[in-house]
């Protein structure tokens, strides 16, 4: 029988990396508010649903677009990922197994997640991790990491 174990560590940043922090969560809040307004008005519009990789679309376009040039400065895997949880809150919804996708409110759950584990790097001798468009962040931890 395999085990799996799971640790959490505590990330702690500055006052900077925590304004960056908030900017890339507001951000993904945006791409994923900004989609589904986007879903509705095709709906309304009587189209079909809109696919994960169309919106990856919509995406690129948002980010080179001249009305969210900010959107650049988040690093896009936490943006696609969003547009990825939109698709799923969707999917769920089709099954029956949820209500209707629901727009974010700022405050209310600010997160995001970096999918992608070989954008991660641990420096375990100076108790840092990089993230990507981040500078590195120290952190605590009370064990070892393993692999």
């Amino acid at each position: 029988m395999q085990r799996i174990q799971a640790f959490k560590y505590e990330l702690i940043p500055n006052g900077e990396i925590q304004r960056q922090l908030r900017r890339f969560a507001g951000s993904c809040r945006f791409v994923y508010n900004k989609a589904l307004a986007l879903q509705q008005a095709s709906h309304e519009a009587g189209e079909k649903f809109i696919g994960y990789v169309a919106m990856a679309k919509h995406l690129t376009a948002w980010r080179n677009g001249t009305e969210t040039p900010w959107l650049k400065d988040s690093p896009v895997h936490p943006l696609q990922h969003a547009l990825k949880d939109l698709d799923k809150a969707y999917q769920n919804f089709f099954a029956k197994r949820v209500d209707f996708p629901r727009f974010k409110r700022k405050g209310s759950g600010d997160s995001f997640r970096y999918p992608d584990p070989k954008q991660i790097k641990l420096d375990q001798g100076n108790s840092r991790i990089f993230l990507p468009k981040l500078v590195r962040l120290k952190q605590s931890h009370s064990r070892p990491r393993l692999g």
